[in-house]
């Protein structure tokens, strides 16, 4: 039996395509009606986008119902803030006692007493976390916009809604648009930008910083318009109503201050800036529940490779009772300084920085002789890095500045055109040496610098792994992972998971942590190193209050097989939920005991 062929006439093309432009407007056209209901318009509904082969990597993983429950915990803020107290300084009675008279004397206060009749300040009842302190918030709430016309607004960047979501206020350098004819003390809605995919795959907010927006769609319905080509992206990303600090010019003129006054939030918590410097750091509980797995022991020698901005340093130093020696070290000069202010703000004496890239932490053996220069608090120290503190500082000294000026004297060379140095080049080391040194260099600290470490050289070793970050929260764009970034992300973590076993001495302990959801990063990172490094083993946590990791495999379209934990190792890691009663950042830890490396 013949197939029957059917010929389409032109006339018949032309009336189907215009049926289906019709159709195309009038959906575009519900759409936009159901925009401009103020009750789904002016909320704050956010949908977290991923990659599609990421979600579908991550259904697999968890599951697509749990997974879709992590997704929207990880648009909203934690319930509460976490702040450890500083019991070198201070105890968490006093810190209560104080943050309840700054909070009643606030004008923005938190209410001090839950709906269900408990104090908004609490002490943490977890044993062992005593010293940690809640402060409850509350939301999401629903916020009145207006009722009879739409309000003006003030579209901020997606970072700056993030901070303002755990409670900081709207700043000039966050805001990109607003409507026209905004004046100081106008009453206005804070919406959120958010990226958009373009054309070959790339994210962009397609948005130059000054944009007026409009705030109305018009047109006929034949004749589909939208002034305002921003307005349907703006629904269900309304973060609060508050007053105008600066009028629309001031906003888009002056580099820095507060551009609206945030007084009604969707989500309600205090903001700890500048609030009881060096007594308390706020630190969220997975990453303090981090420190207390690795176990510290007054008076041993600990590395955290990852050290900045200190808080699991410092959160460490407390621990041993400021007895002993953790070294932090990071790859950034900058941010090294941060460790360091931050100790010197606690007032801990036992903590060493040093700059040196997690992937170089090793000592190579031919460079035993080498010096490192490690930076503690105030006093500079220049010692062998097979050694602890010596007294040879000034033969040590005395290369640095050798080394110095031979810096310094192969910049004249090449700003004098030496061999093989581009043009470019020549004129970029004449502007550093009239200038000066450069931002990272006159911050008014010091950041030593290391060659390594010998193996075996600490007792134990944290590794707080820079990873995706997929676990933190507010989080309100997560496009731009892909399954091969995150395997890469993976890949690079094992690299330095390689170092950190190496400067573990025999019988010692190393953690391992992220602040992610990306089994890549968590579950086969783990199953690499017991695989490979047969002398590790699992050890239990103490407080243990994280679920289990996964168990099993996955097996992706291209061939690619990630292998993760086996039965019974799933109970010795910890993996928070975001989506849990915890309510805590999405965060992964895994402690091992090191065992006999022959």
């Amino acid at each position: 039996m013949k197939k029957a062929r059917v010929l389409l006439k032109p006339s018949f093309l032309r009336r189907a395509t215009s049926i289906f432009s019709s159709l195309s407007q009038t959906r575009a056209l519900s759409n936009l009606m159901e925009t401009n209901n103020p009750s789904s318009r002016y909320c704050y509904d956010p949908v977290l986008r991923w990659d599609p082969q990421v979600e579908d990597y991550f259904n697999k993983a968890y599951g697509p119902h749990h997974f879709s429950r992590i997704s929207k915990s990880l648009t909203r803020p934690s319930s509460y803030s976490c702040i450890r107290v500083n019991t070198v300084k201070t105890t968490s009675g006093a810190v209560i006692e104080k943050l309840t008279k700054i909070l009643n004397e606030s004008e923005d206060s938190l209410k001090l007493v839950q709906s269900n009749g408990s104090s908004s300040i609490s002490k943490c009842q977890i044993p062992g976390l005593e010293y940690v302190v809640f402060v409850h918030g509350s939301g999401p709430h629903r916020i009145e916009y207006g009722p009879e016309k739409p309000p003006k607004e003030v579209l901020v960047s997606r970072k700056c809604a993030e901070a303002v979501l755990r409670g900081a206020q709207v700043y000039v350098p966050g805001v990109l648009a607003c409507t026209a004819h905004v004046e100081k003390g106008d009453d206005v809605a804070v919406c959120v930008a958010m990226e958009q995919p373009g054309d070959e795959g790339e994210w962009s907010v397609n948005m130059t910083r000054g944009t007026t927006l409009q705030g109305l769609p018009s047109g006929k319905h034949h004749n589909f318009v939208i002034v305002d080509p921003f307005y349907c992206e703006r629904s269900g990303l309304y973060i609060g109503m508050g007053t105008t600090m600066l009028s629309r010019a001031g906003m888009f003129r002056v580099p820095n201050g507060v551009a609206v006054d945030l007084s009604n939030r969707v989500f309600r918590l205090p903001s700890f800036h500048n609030v009881l410097e060096g007594e308390i750091f706020l630190q969220n509980l997975p990453s303090i529940v981090a420190a207390h797995a690795l176990d510290p022991q007054k008076g041993e020698r600990i590395l955290d490779m990852c050290a900045a901005p200190g808080g699991k340093t410092t959160a460490i130093a407390i621990l041993m009772n400021d007895e002993g020696e953790i070294v932090a070290a990071d790859r950034s000069h900058n941010k090294v300084l941060d460790v360091q202010k931050l100790s010197a703000e606690m007032g801990l004496s036992c903590i060493t920085t040093c700059k040196l890239d997690a992937l170089k932490s090793v000592l190579l053996p031919n460079a035993l002789g080498d010096s490192t220069t490690l930076v503690n608090g105030d006093n500079i120290g220049s010692v062998t890095s097979h050694s602890e503190l010596s007294s040879n500082e000034d033969m040590t000294s005395g290369k640095s500045e050798a080394k110095k000026s031979s810096e310094e004297n192969a910049s004249i060379e090449q700003a004098n055109g030496g061999d093989n140095v581009s043009q470019a080049d020549v004129r970029k080391n004449k502007r550093r040496l009239k200038n000066g040194r450069g931002r990272t260099q006159s911050q008014g600290g010091r950041a030593g610098k290391s060659q390594g470490f010998p193996p075996n050289s600490f007792d134990r070793v944290l590794l707080d792994a820079p990873c995706s970050a997929l676990g933190l929260r507010p989080r309100l764009f997560a496009g731009l992972e892909t399954v091969i970034s995150l395997r890469n992300h993976g890949r690079y973590q094992r690299k330095m998971l390689d170092q950190a076993v190496q400067l573990v001495r025999v019988g010692g302990i190393l953690v391992y942590s992220t602040c992610t959801i990306n089994p890549s990063e968590n579950e086969a990172v783990v199953r690499y190193a017991l695989d490979k490094y047969k002398f590790l083993s699992l050890a239990p946590q103490n407080p243990r209050i994280g679920g289990p990791g996964l168990v099993g495999r996955c097996e992706f379209p291209d061939g690619y097989v990630e292998e993760w934990l086996k039965p019974g190792e799933d109970e010795m890691v910890q993996k928070f939920d975001p989506s849990s009663e915890l309510d805590t950042i999405g965060f992964f830890i895994a402690k091992f005991n090191v065992g006999p490396k022959d």
